[in-house]
């Protein structure tokens, strides 16, 4: 197992969950050869019969190949695989999903032992990947150079974004969109328990909650943007803070004639009540943002 000089470049992969195989699957599809490895070996068996080499050690693994990419558990994980791999001249890409802090540390770990190092944020579902219709991508940061170099590849499990040369950017933003997914995910949660026994079918609620919920995030999201890059939180606001607390109230008073928490509620209903208690009820939502920074208890 050695880099591949004719062709498409060798790229090597250590962590075969369920994203590592749907990424070694689409490097494999797209004619790249492919060195794996996985603690647990026996995960390795349907991508050799596909075509992947496997190696007995993760430092055999990275000794094969100059495009070293990890997709495991944590960064704890990546540290102790690659604990005796030689890293002099390698480009280490690591997709683990973990936190800006500790990608912009293991970016200085990698560049102590000779490595050139990108960290990215998977914004996929393993089914989404390799499919180019599917509108996964992932984040990347670190060196731009070994970003440039390899970007090609990387753009084949999904469309590749380089964010900047800090490191943490790719976790960053990875981060910020699931936290807004999960935010979403919780709102989504709480309207369905809220209407669960109120006879109306939930495919029919499920239909209004896509219209409902697309529309509210399209606009909200660029007049956010705008709010925060021109300051002006009074200017033309259509539903100020104070509003929206009172209307909150109505929503925690409904769950609760229904018997359901609001903790999926409470906390977002609780920073926005101290805000508008210390004046900002004439505000735009986005005035939030700042709030949380300030106030994040």
């Amino acid at each position: 197992m050695t880099e591949n000089t004719a062709g498409e470049a060798r790229i090597v992969l250590l962590g075969l969950g369920s994203m590592g195989t749907a990424f070694a699957r689409a490097w494999l599809a797209a004619g790249h050869p492919v060195t794996v490895w996985n603690r647990t070996a026996a995960r390795a068996e349907p991508l050799a019969a596909g075509g992947a080499d496997v190696a007995a050690t993760a430092a055999g693994a990275v000794a094969s190949g100059r495009l070293v990419v990890t997709c495991l558990l944590d960064d704890a994980s990546v540290g102790s695989a690659l604990e005796g791999a030689d890293l002099t001249g390698k480009d280490l890409v690591d997709i683990t999903t973990g936190t800006p802090d500790e990608a912009r540390g293991r970016g200085r770990w990698a560049t102590e032992r000779g490595a050139r190092f990108v960290s990215g944020g998977i914004m996929a579902f393993p089914p989404m990947v390799g499919v180019p219709e599917s509108g996964a991508f992932t984040f990347y940061s670190g060196s731009e150079e070994a970003f440039a170099e390899h970007g090609k590849a990387l753009a084949v499990p999904t469309a590749a974004r380089f964010s900047g040369e800090d490191p943490g950017l790719a976790a960053l933003l990875d981060v910020a969109l699931l936290s807004a997914m999960n935010g979403m995910f919780a709102g989504l949660t709480h309207a369905f328990a809220l209407t669960r026994g109120s006879g109306v079918p939930v495919a029919e609620v499920a239909g209004l909650l896509e219209g409902w919920v697309g529309a509210m995030l399209s606009d909200a999201s660029g007049g956010f943007a705008e709010r925060l890059e021109s300051g002006d939180l009074t200017t033309g606001v259509v539903s100020n803070l104070a509003m929206q607390s009172r209307g909150l109230e109505t929503l925690l008073r409904t769950a609760r004639e229904q018997g359901l928490s609001t903790g999926m509620l409470q906390p977002y209903a609780s920073l926005m009540e101290r805000h508008v208690a210390e004046g900002g009820g004439d505000h735009d939502g986005a005035a939030l943002v700042d709030r949380l920074l300030k106030d994040p208890a």
